[in-house]
């Protein structure tokens, strides 16, 4: 038996991931067949030949079985679950609120800043441009649009540390840092 599952098991694994409904349906439904098979008294007496099509024939039906019992009830795998995890706590209601505040309170600091220095942050961050693309834009020279933008987040920095709190999980500061990063 321990040879004929090492020879077959792989291809009948592949067949059940294909058709069972996750993978841990799949690896129950191989173990059942191999089981099916050591309970079944004639299955030694059988030739090579017949125990492969045997094996196939009661994973197939096993294969049916799973989604006679799925018509009953809902399964979720565990990869399903893993995957959905994750996006969901970037849904929560809170998280999104949170998110929606803070980029209102950023948005009404950059209000605050002059307008050459929202316009410097729209085309570093907005446009993605680089200090040299934004000189050449301006008229300025390079260093000189740097020194503005390190001023300008400075600035923003230091209003945003000043502003009146509100509830949120992050500390005064973290909102601009993102900006930093890009």
């Amino acid at each position: 038996m321990e040879e004929l599952f090492e020879r077959h098991a792989e291809k009948l694994f592949v067949y059940l991931r294909h058709h069972a409904p996750s993978r841990e349906d799949a690896e129950d439904i191989l173990a059942e067949t191999f089981m099916a098979a050591l309970a079944e008294p004639k299955f030694p007496q059988l030739s090579n030949t017949a125990q492969v099509a045997w094996l196939w024939r009661v994973a197939r039906n096993k294969v049916a079985d799973a989604f006679r019992k799925a018509a009953f009830r809902r399964n979720v795998s565990l990869e399903q679950v893993s995957e959905t995890m994750y996006e969901d706590e970037a849904r929560d209601p809170e998280q999104m609120a949170l998110r929606q505040a803070q980029a209102g309170e950023i948005h009404d600091l950059l209000r605050a800043l002059p307008e050459a220095q929202r316009e410097i942050l729209q085309l570093r961050f907005g446009y993605d441009l680089h200090c040299g693309e934004i000189a050449a834009i301006l008229g300025k020279r390079e260093d000189t649009v740097r020194t503005m933008l390190s001023r300008t987040m400075n600035s923003l920095r230091h209003l945003y540390a000043e502003r009146p709190f509100t509830a949120q999980a992050r500390t005064p500061d973290q909102g601009v840092k993102q900006l930093d990063k890009r």
